[in-house]
């Protein structure tokens, strides 16, 4: 038994080591030239606990006795610890003194510095910081391609992968996952392709069920069902992200049935890898637990098939049975289930005795079922709501003047009308062409080949003009 912490109290270990001294039967030897740790263990010590403030502060008694006692580990772990934190000022201090000791070079501390930059949200920092590494490796294109993902900004992520492509860096399979999420993001299901292909070609990434899973991810978000399915049945060794990701996709493509069949076939399997692992105590296997969000794709299945007590049920077995805290989107979804069934009170109520506050989400998700059903006191309550959580927006407007107008209530339609001063935000729609994806607002004129867009739509709307179509009675229909 050892007492370090004691050392700094003689009385105390003076005593203690009397103490020993005189105990016939004791076989405690009280060690008192016992080294301290090193600062960077204590340092690596402090991060592993999320104890950063500590890790701070033994930094900064580093630094005032001398510069002799800091290496780069010491960097390291102190640019971690701003990174947990989110210490803007203190990471840039960081970054200065690196620069200033002449560590500016070292390819680790520079990729910590990518992270750190890309978790606080200024990715140019982030990138900026990548330019400057002299020697780039797969991980410090990764930690940057992973930055764009993370401050969503996915197509750049992608253009990024593309030049470490260029660049003859193979990527491993941390770097496809995340490149692979960005194609989710964009729904750019061609270079999904293209990496599935080149997964394909390397045997060593072929085993890789991280990898596996977020291909299925891929493909079912982004609109390609089929090939998800077809991946998810030759999956050997799945995981609870597995049938998860392929829960999810069923429901998304509103497959509700297939999502909760599939969904029953994961609880029989956890009902067989538990009846193993009874019979033999010697198995390795691991149970596939539906987690949080697995719930979130079944009730969201039960939510578009309009299935009302299965969801309830499902919603009542997460808690009960497994044990899963709802989050906000399991919130969301029973409310939605709720307000498609056309339970508004219940809906109302369920919000209402919510553990934890509901966001702007929820009560615009009751305004727009009070819209529809035409219940002008909820949607004014839900109205209230809204604007105490994020102020006013076009629509909400417009779902309460549509109500009064409904209901005959001419001036109170008149004065939310009033009450419309700000514009929507211009939708923003995205083209995949070969490797590359173009986004658009309305009248956009920033595109490099906006000359050659322009002429073929001109070229459209004659052709259109020609069959007697005319766009201005397109316009006013729509």
């Amino acid at each position: 038994m050892r007492f370090k912490f004691l050392k700094s109290f003689p009385f105390v270990q003076n005593k203690l080591a009397k103490l020993f001294s005189t105990t016939k039967q004791s076989k405690f030897h009280f060690q008192t030239n016992h080294r301290p740790p090193r600062p960077n263990q204590v340092l690596k010590r402090h991060l592993k606990s999320n104890s950063t403030t500590k890790a701070l502060l033994l930094f900064r008694d580093l630094l005032r006795k001398g510069i002799s006692s800091i290496d780069s580990f010491s960097l390291l772990f102190v640019i971690k610890a701003c990174t947990q934190k989110s210490l803007p000022i203190e990471g840039k201090q960081m970054h200065a003194l690196i620069i200033n000791l002449g560590f500016e070079t070292n390819v680790f501390l520079q990729t910590s510095l990518i992270d750190l930059y890309s978790a606080l949200g200024n990715i140019g920092d982030a990138h900026h910081v990548f330019e400057e590494i002299p020697t780039k490796n797969v991980v410090c294109w990764t930690a940057l391609i992973s930055g764009y993902v993370d401050n969503q900004k996915p197509n750049k992520a992608l253009q990024v992968f593309r030049q470490m492509q260029m660049g003859n860096v193979e990527p491993d399979q941390v770097t496809l996952t995340v490149a692979l999420s960005a194609c989710v993001d964009l729904g750019a299901l061609e270079m999904g392709e293209w990496i599935h292909t080149y997964v394909s070609r390397r045997k060593e990434l072929s085993k890789d069920l991280s990898l596996d899973n977020a291909l299925i991810n891929m493909y079912a978000k982004c609109g390609d069902i089929e090939t998800a399915r077809r991946l998810f049945d030759s999956t050997k060794k799945k995981d609870v992200t597995t049938w998860t990701s392929m829960i999810v996709g069923h429901a998304l493509h509103g497959q509700a049935e297939e999502a909760l069949r599939l969904f029953a076939a994961m609880k029989e399997e956890n009902k067989r890898a538990r009846a193993k692992k009874r019979s033999f105590d010697s198995w390795s296997g691991s149970l596939i637990v539906p987690n949080d969000v697995t719930f979130i794709g079944v009730l969201m299945a039960c939510s578009h098939a309009g299935m009302l007590e299965e969801g309830k049920k499902h919603f009542q077995s997460m808690i009960e049975d497994y044990g899963v805290k709802p989050r906000l989107s399991h919130f969301g979804c029973m409310v939605d289930l709720l307000c498609r069934g056309g339970l508004l009170q219940e809906a109302y109520d369920l919000i209402m005795d919510m553990p934890v506050q509901p966001n702007a989400v929820l009560w615009r998700t009751l305004l727009g079922a009070c819209g529809t059903r035409g219940n002008i006191d909820l949607a004014a309550d839900a109205r209230v709501r809204i604007l105490e959580l994020e102020g006013s927006r076009v629509g909400d407007n417009v779902i309460m003047s549509n109500i009064y107008a409904a209901k005959g209530m001419w001036d109170e339609k008149i004065g939310v009308r009033e009450k419309m001063k700000q514009r929507r935000a211009p939708g923003c729609s995205s083209i995949e062409v070969g490797s590359l994806i173009n986004e658009f607002v309305t009248a956009d004129d920033d595109h490099p080949s906006k000359r050659e867009i322009y002429e073929v739509l001109e070229c459209l709307i004659e052709t259109m003009k020609a069959r007697g179509y005319s766009p201005l009675e397109m316009a006013s229909s729509s």
